[in-house]
């Protein structure tokens, strides 16, 4: 049975086969999350990411690892909140299907997510992480496959509004 967990800390050092990077659209590094995951790999990131030629929002796209201690980085583009009518949570739930997804295809026994859109941005925390856990229960519930799931907080205000979900009985 797949376990699903959140934790306070640095993704770059989750112990997982694969993290998910919350990436811009040109997949080149930016600030947050993304930075930080670039800054960890070294060059070879930037170069393979340069050759995918990027991501639409909603989509993921699956690289080497380099210097970070895992198997893959899966590079995901959220949305940005726009409020709520834009098709924001549908595109937010794809980023977390289209990662598992790439996830089961790779092999993966474990996964870690960063809090996708949160930032930069700018959309809501609490609706995020709703997302985020529903999507993630969903897809893991008919699967064969074990995959734990760790949703890894940056601070300990985002920690809290995932353990709450989490806590929450499945709809």
């Amino acid at each position: 049975m797949p376990r699903i967990t959140a934790e306070h800390g640095d993704i770059t050092h989750a112990n997982v086969d694969i993290i998910v990077n919350a990436a811009n659209s040109s997949l080149l590094g930016g600030g947050g999350v993304d930075g930080a995951i670039h800054r960890a790999a070294g060059p070879g990131l930037l170069a393979e990411c340069r050759k995918i030629g990027g991501c639409p929002t909603g989509a993921a796209r699956i690289t080497g690892a380099y210097n970070l201690p895992h198997l893959h980085v899966i590079h995901t583009v959220g949305p940005v909140w726009r409020g709520g009518g834009a098709c924001e949570a549908a595109l937010l739930a794809t980023c977390y299907r289209n990662s598992l997804h790439l996830a089961r295809d790779h092999a993966a026994r474990s996964i870690a997510f960063p809090a996708i859109s949160t930032g930069v941005y700018g959309y809501p925390k609490e609706a995020a992480a709703e997302i985020a856990v529903a999507t993630v229960r969903e897809f893991l519930e008919p699967q064969t496959e074990s995959i734990d799931v760790l949703f890894c907080c940056f601070d300990r205000a985002t920690l809290a509004i995932y353990r709450e979900m989490l806590a929450a009985p499945e709809a």
